[in-house]
This record gives C-alpha cells, sequence and structure tokens, in this order.
C-alpha cells in the first residue's frame, strides 16, 4: 500500500504522476487523522505501508508516522528522491524502526539523471543517500522509471545499483499521467522486448528485479520457467494494493487517478471491501479484448491504469483526480501495450 503524504517536494521530475510542486495540499491529512488512518489500515490487514510524496521528508512529522506505524506492528517503507538523506536523517529512520528505502536513479550517468529529475545534484544526492542507508543496514531499492531516453542503459544502472550495495532493483513502465503524458514512452514492443532482456540479464547480477507497471512480466518469467513464488500477481491494483492521496482520497494505484472514497468521511475498510470499483477490479470475468481471453489474466491482469489512460483522448495531465461517475476512458479494456496474442483471440 502506498500514501503520498504530501504532495510537497523539492525537485521537478518530468513525470511526476501526481504533479509535484513546491507547495503542499491545503487539505493535507494532519497528524492525528493520518495516525487514524494508520489505526484504520491495520484493521483491515498489516501490509507494507509506503510514505511517499512529494518528497516525504518534506513532512515534518514523518519521523513521528513511521514508529507509530511501527508501532501498530506494520511494517513501514519511505519512497524518496534521496535528496534530503544525509548521515543524520539515515541514522534517525533506523532509529524509529523503518523497514525499507526506494530511492529513484534514472541513469547511471548524473547529467542524465539530473535532468530527468530538474535539479542539478540530485544524481550526487541520491547515490549519497543510498551509501548513508547501507552504513546503517536499512534495506534499499532502487527504482528506475524507463522512458526512450535510459532503456538502453538499464544493464549499467544495474551494475551501479549492485556496485553501491543494493539487492532489490524496481524498473517502473512509464504510465502517462501528470506530467508523464509529455514524456516519449517506448514502443510495446521495446516494453515486451526490455522485460525479456532484464529477465535475462539477471543472471549477470545479484538483484531482486520486479518490472513494475508491466503485469506482461508475470507471463514472460513464467514462459521462462522462473520461480513465480517470488511474486503475487502482475497488476495489484484493487486486489493487493490502493494509493491513499494527501487529502485522504483512496484510489486502486497512483497511475489511475480515480477517487473511491475519502478516509475522512468513510472508514478505509468499508471503501477496501465495498468500493463497486475494486469489485471489479477483483472478478476477472470484467476484463475486456484479449486481456478477457488471455489465460494469464489470472496472474497478469494487464495494467489497468494504462488501459483507462489510453482507451480515449482524455489522459489527467494536471495529477488531480475525479470520480467514478467522470470516466472518460475503460480501464477494463485490453492493455493497449501488450503485445500477446492470446491462443483465443486468434480464434475470434
Amino acid at each position: 500500500m502506498s500514501w503520498n503524504i504530501t504532495r510537497k517536494c523539492n525537485l521537478k521530475c518530468s513525470h511526476c504522476y501526481i504533479n509535484a510542486t513546491n507547495q503542499e495540499l491545503t487539505d493535507e491529512l494532519n497528524t492525528f487523522e493520518a495516525k487514524n488512518l494508520i489505526d484504520q489500515i491495520c484493521e483491515v490487514s498489516k501490509p507494507l505501508l509506503i510514505l511517499s510524496g512529494g518528497e516525504p521528508l518534506l513532512r515534518n512529522d514523518v519521523f513521528e508516522l513511521i514508529e507509530y506505524g511501527v508501532s501498530k506492528g506494520l511494517k513501514m517503507g519511505l519512497g524518496s528522491n534521496g535528496s534530503l538523506i544525509d548521515k543524520t536523517i539515515a541514522k534517525d529512520l533506523r532509529r524509529v524502526g523503518i523497514s525499507t528505502v526506494s530511492i529513484s536513479l534514472d541513469s547511471y550517468k548524473s547529467e542524465r539523471h539530473d535532468l530527468f529529475r530538474g535539479v542539478v545534484g540530485s544524481w550526487e544526492k541520491a547515490i549519497n543517500a543510498i551509501k548513508y542507508l547501507r552504513e546503517n543496514n536499512i534495506l534499499v531499492q532502487v527504482n528506475t522509471t524507463v522512458t526512450q531516453n535510459n532503456y538502453r542503459e538499464i544493464d549499467e544502472i544495474m551494475y551501479l545499483t549492485e556496485d553501491i550495495g543494493v539487492e532489490n532493483f524496481h524498473l517502473f513502465f512509464l504510465v502517462p499521467t501528470g506530467r508523464g503524458v509529455k514524456i516519449e514512452d517506448i514502443t510495446p514492443a521495446k516494453y515486451e522486448a526490455m522485460i525479456k532482456t532484464t529477465f535475462a540479464k539477471t543472471k549477470n547480477h545479484r538483484l531482486n528485479v520486479r518490472p513494475s507497471c508491466a503485469p506482461q512480466f508475470m507471463r514472460i518469467a513464467s514462459t521462462a520457467g522462473l520461480d513465480m513464488r517470488q511474486w503475487i500477481r502482475g497488476c495489484l491494483a484493487g486486489l493487493y494494493y490502493c494509493r491513499v492521496y494527501p487529502n485522504g482520497e483512496i484510489t486502486p494505484c497512483p497511475y489511475l487517478p480515480i477517487k473511491l472514497g475519502n478516509v475522512k468521511e468513510k472508514k478505509f475498510k468499508d471503501i477496501w471491501f465495498n468500493s463497486e470499483f475494486f469489485n471489479s477490479l477483483r472478478n476477472f470475468e470484467t476484463l475486456k479484448g484479449k486481456c478477457g481471453y488471455c489465460e494469464y489474466k489470472a496472474i497478469c491482469g494487464g495494467c489497468r491504469a494504462r488501459a483507462y489512460g489510453l482507451s480515449s483522448d482524455f489522459i489527467d495531465y494536471c495529477g488531480d483526480l475525479h470520480e467514478p461517475k467522470e470516466l472518460k476512458g475503460d480501464y477494463l479494456t485490453e492493455d493497449p501495450w501488450c503485445s500477446y496474442i492470446p491462443p483465443k483471440t486468434k480464434n475470434k
């Protein structure tokens, strides 16, 4: 479960799905409301709760929230750009019991990363942050967003990730929402080839690799004979995962900006169990097009956010949320970035 605890950020990332700025939203959950949400989450389950942003370390009570979550039995994670993590912050994160920290790294070259992140020096700070976290025995995950500009250097990024002591590497495939609609995405063919190539290259690396927003990796991993027990499913939205917006709105995932209820007005468990939108995602028979015919739909499901965003002319540029009744695309249609043709489709 991910939670954008603030929209405030100190970088200007080209692909930001939440359109983060240097200002927080006026109605972000306060400390009391945030702790109350943690209590409500625990009534449903004890997931890994990832605090993200914006930049979560810009929120004054972030350590208090981490410590509170840990006291309630949650595994607490942090999704950061790394720019604010120095030796002191790393020690404080260890002190409050953080389980894992993910740091964004989008190139093995500093100037390319800095250009993508909009601030000179952000690459060096991210590298230093990883080193400080590892010095404090904090588990680190490197997140790399795949674009047309960096897909050729993924192997080099993986080697860099290993060299600085990181074991977990997540490839985030671009979903065109927020500011990301202005970025040139890779083609479906490159998308498929990159997943296959990345899995092949894991033999040369000591990394735990997972492609994110690329549920087709489950089909590819299955046909390649990989151990499937290390993953749950491709698209987790609504089944095992959801997102909390800074103001308390619940959405299926960060890239599917549909408001399903606000925790200021409804209990989290009521939203999670009773939302028609969530329940439609849990029923694989509702999938349309080739995703509906696909023999891998139970383990893959296609990217519902990409299906929604690319099934109409509407893509949410501003990063704001909207109601289910305002749907402009079809989140249940086939994933347009999947090049696989199921046998049943060929017979239609």
